[in-house]
């Protein structure tokens, strides 16, 4: 089995961030060619000057990889490594050392998550449909989406394009002055 880099274009990884995705799709034609299924990869984000690992995972077929782990929120440094295509093999010294630096799974915790806005419409079959509408159309680079841990309704946090987002105008006023 061998272990690879595999840099995830910054258009690539915009969608990663804001979907969960079990496979990330790799050109099979490019670098990748080398890898056989069961090959595992370290996925990175960054440019030729830096990188930063944010998940593992293993080729399952050509042109796929299967994510073993995700540290979206908590990328760690990978400068360390020596990457000459876009798709790298890597030693299994220096696969070890930047996937030690992920780390294990963290466990599971449940969390409530809501997009909320007022709609008119003359039936509750119509709002829904609006509602869908508006998702679809604004998506989640305008649409703010309220999420808290389960039981803890003071900690809503709103999210926009994955990030936390503030949403308080008056919070923003006071910035401008």
């Amino acid at each position: 089995m061998a272990q690879w880099a595999v840099i995830i274009p910054a258009d690539r990884w915009a969608t990663e961030r804001l979907y969960e995705r079990d496979i990330l799709p790799v050109d099979a034609a490019g670098p990748a060619a080398g890898a056989s299924p069961g090959d595992e990869a370290i996925l990175l984000t960054g440019d030729d000057d830096q990188h930063h690992a944010v998940a593992l995972g293993r080729f399952t077929a050509p042109g796929e990889i299967s994510y073993t782990r995700r540290a979206f929120d908590e990328p760690v440094p990978a400068d360390d490594l020596k990457l000459t295509e876009p798709v790298t093999a890597l030693d299994a010294e220096s696969f070890d050392r930047v996937a030690t630096r992920i780390g294990r799974p963290v466990a599971r915790t449940p969390w409530l998550v809501s997009v909320a806005m007022p709609i008119e419409a003359a039936t509750p079959a119509e709002a829904v449909r609006q509602f869908w509408t508006y998702v679809a159309e604004l998506g989640p680079a305008e649409l703010p989406a309220f999420v808290w841990p389960s039981g803890d309704d003071l900690a809503m946090q709103a999210f926009v394009l994955g990030v936390e987002a503030n949403q308080d105008p008056e919070e923003e006023d006071e910035d401008d002055d």
